[in-house]
């Protein structure tokens, strides 16, 4: 009898685990592709596990929110990006990989700011 609250917690354990590796799952991105959106950044959300770019992309004279999804927080800080690195109102040019159910939003690889400065996960913005 004793050994069914062991029984118990495992099961839980192993459930959340399973969760969080579905989360960090990158199968509802194309890796075959790289789209270049050009906006209006309307927010940058400095959060964990994520941070969002909400883009405002102009398609045929009509206004589209694109979500980039970046690494949290604090894996941008350590490439020394800061929660003002991109700022709403700034038109960059973001470079992602597409979501696979074609909704308007991917996985970051590199935002062009207007200063002309590229970024992606390997260069500092302090550089």
């Amino acid at each position: 009898m004793a050994f069914k609250p062991f029984v118990l917690a495992g099961v839980i354990a192993a459930a959340q685990s399973t969760a969080a590796q579905a989360h960090h799952s990158f199968a509802r991105f194309d890796s075959q592709r790289e789209v270049t959106v050009q906006g209006t950044v309307k927010d940058f959300q400095w959060t964990n596990p994520h941070a969002w770019i909400m883009l405002v992309v102009d398609r045929r004279g009509r206004a589209e929110q694109w979500a980039i999804e970046l690494p949290g927080a604090s894996g941008l800080v350590r490439q020394g990006w800061k929660p003002k690195t991109i700022i709403p109102g700034m038109v960059v040019t973001t470079t992602i990989r597409p979501l696979r159910d074609g909704t308007n939003g991917g996985q970051f690889l590199e935002v062009k700011l207007p200063d002309g400065t590229v970024l992606d996960l390997t260069t500092s913005p302090l550089q």
